[in-house]
């Protein structure tokens, strides 16, 4: 996958014995991330150094390295990878020096608790051979391109996690699923993209290594040079924060908009509306632990929290994201936003009518803001063979969009890999994904196409209840003083009832009538003495996105399969005549 990953995965052979397979990144991932920064500010150590002892104050420093170098970070040590090996006794004093002399945005090797890695180098007396190895690489942008350190970061993360018998889906999305989702992010808006100048803001809540915001800025870059893109992200894994901040430092963004920390129970940009996001949020991970900050939020902040439309089960926090992100765009009359969001299919159905789930649903259809949800083909993922959806919300949608959800099953679009990469087996080729991209664009409801295109109010439903009549011994109904049935628990039932049911477009404000129309023509003349429980009446909304590009496949005819039995059994006598012969 990356022949810089594979040289760097080499120097771990130095650390068989001391350290245990899942140990190597501990070591690997900091000195690869400190040996790009190195290269960066090479040409300008002097530089540096004369300004810093010039200015004590370090906000007035930092402003004066940018304008004499142009980069947002600085290192004041007189030590580097050039000069660490000339005092080999004081080699692990001084690359804590070296490290210690970052300017403070520079955290990223507190994350890695690194210092406590160099001691244990030292006293294994492996730093310096260590250190001699990474000296003989060149990581500067100009020979290793942020893409290709990208690509390095990923592969060193797999290997140590196969070493490790883990799995690497935490850390990372394949590249063409991210191609994807940046294209169809990008779609509607690239006519704007390309005029001078522009300054956007990109944001990714679950940033991971920090992939989803590189190759959307190369997206963007590609189309419009002069464009600038803002990048945000939140992270809570400490080595993958780590590498995202470093990674865009190297870039020369600003690190404050990286966050560490756990975006559902503190939003690290409070307030901050953004013109694009992005996210693939981990798939049903169990947010119990962090419920209690989540209902307090929610109940503190009411109609203006993240979580105001409903919670989902405590089982799986992806819809959670996807609310998230949804408060996250910018506002329709500052511009708007969209999101681009990859989830599994559990959130198109999962809990009853009126349930967080459900309510969520509802939220994001009667605001008119899903806009296209597009399946992925299977086996997409280094960790899983799932089926996988993205989903793209829009709250200033084009006027032929409006009030329409575009489906599209891109599920048959993929290239087989030469080599399995863990579950995943299948890519999105450049071809495939151009193909995805102008079904999207076309905007056609057909299905020869893999297209669907509905009204937001055929994914809505009622859920009634439907009750019979408690009989007696005799079979008589049991009344109550009243002289009403009283209905039998046991025989209760429920149905959905389409809001469009019978062709209806009236949805809630029909409610009744619809319900009373299903009712007389579904269920009264199978059950002529039952009745509609109007009280527990319930409102739900699902996405039933397979059924829309289900095809019947007839049966073959018994005549067909019986002459293909008579053939197998015919070849099974003569196999066995074979062997009594």
């Amino acid at each position: 996958m990356s022949s810089l990953g594979s040289f760097i995965w080499s120097i771990a052979d130095h650390l068989r014995g001391p350290y245990r397979p899942n140990q190597y990144g501990n070591v690997i991932l900091p000195l690869t991330i400190l040996r790009r920064l190195d290269a960066i500010i090479e040409p300008d150590r002097e530089v540096v150094r004369e300004l810093a002892a010039k200015y004590d104050n370090p906000n007035r420093l930092k402003v004066e390295v940018r304008k004499a170098t142009g980069r947002p970070f600085y290192n004041t040590s007189n030590y580097s990878f050039a000069n660490l090996l000339n005092e080999p006794d004081g080699l692990a004093d001084n690359l804590a020096d070296y490290i210690d002399r970052f300017s403070p945005d520079v955290d990223v090797f507190e994350y890695f608790d690194f210092k406590k890695e160099i001691l244990a180098l030292d006293k294994a007396e492996l730093l310096g051979e260590v250190i001699a190895s990474f000296k003989a690489i060149d990581l500067h942008p100009r020979v290793v391109s942020n893409a290709d350190m990208g690509d390095a970061f990923e592969y060193i993360i797999r290997k140590f996690n196969e070493a490790a018998n883990e799995t690497s889906g935490d850390h990372y999305t394949p590249r063409d699923a991210i191609r994807l989702l940046v294209d169809l992010l990008f779609a509607e808006k690239d006519a704007d993209l390309t005029e001078a100048g522009i300054v956007r803001t990109l944001y990714d809540p679950t940033a991971g290594t920090g992939g989803m915001l590189t190759l959307a800025e190369e997206h963007l870059l590609a189309q419009n040079p002069d464009a600038k893109l803002s990048l945000y992200g939140q992270e809570y894994n400490p080595q993958s924060y780590a590498i995202c901040k470093s990674d865009l430092l190297a870039k020369g963004h600003d690190a404050t908009n990286i966050a560490f920390g756990n975006t559902l129970t503190e939003d690290a940009f409070p307030g901050r509306k953004f013109d694009f996001c992005m996210a693939n949020p981990p798939y049903g991970v169990d947010w119990k632990q962090y419920a209690k900050a989540v209902m307090k939020e929610r109940e503190e902040a009411g109609p203006y929290s993240r979580f105001a439309p409903g919670l989902p089960s405590t089982t799986d926090g992806q819809m959670l994201f996807l609310l998230h992100l949804a408060h996250k765009m910018r506002a329709p009359e500052d511009g708007g936003g969209r999101v681009g969001i990859v989830m599994n299919g559990s959130p198109f159905f999962n809990g009853a009518a009126e349930s967080g789930a459900s309510n969520i649903r509802k939220w994001l259809l009667e605001n008119d803001l899903v806009e296209a949800i597009v399946a992925l083909p299977t086996n997409m993922f280094f960790n899983t063979g799932i089926s996988t959806y993205i989903w793209i919300l829009d709250n200033t949608k084009h006027p032929d969009r409006k009030g329409l959800v575009q489906l599209i099953d891109g599920s048959s679009f993929w290239t087989k890999m030469r080599k399995n990469l863990g579950s995943k087996g299948r890519e999105i080729s450049d071809n495939d994904r151009a193909k995805i991209v102008t079904l999207y664009a076309d905007f056609t409801d057909a299905s020869e196409v893999h297209s669907k295109v509905l009204r937001n109010d055929e994914f809505g439903y009622w859920t009634i209840t439907v009750e019979r009549p408690l009989t007696d011994g005799d079979g008589n109904p049991v009344v109550d003083r009243k002289g009403t049935p009283k209905p039998d628990p046991q025989k209760r039932d429920t149905e959905k009832v389409p809001f469009t049911y019978d062709g209806s477009t009236v949805g809630e404000s029909g409610k009744a009538e619809v319900i009373q129309v299903y009712f007389d023509a579904e269920v009264k003349p199978y059950a002529p003495d039952a009745w509609i429980d109007w009280t527990r009446t319930k409102t739900g909304y699902e996405i039933p996105f397979t059924r829309h590009f289900y095809e019947y496949v007839p049966p073959r005819p018994l005549t067909e399969i019986d002459a293909d039995l008579e053939k197998q059994v015919a070849k099974i006598l003569d196999l066995l005549r074979e062997v009594e012969e």
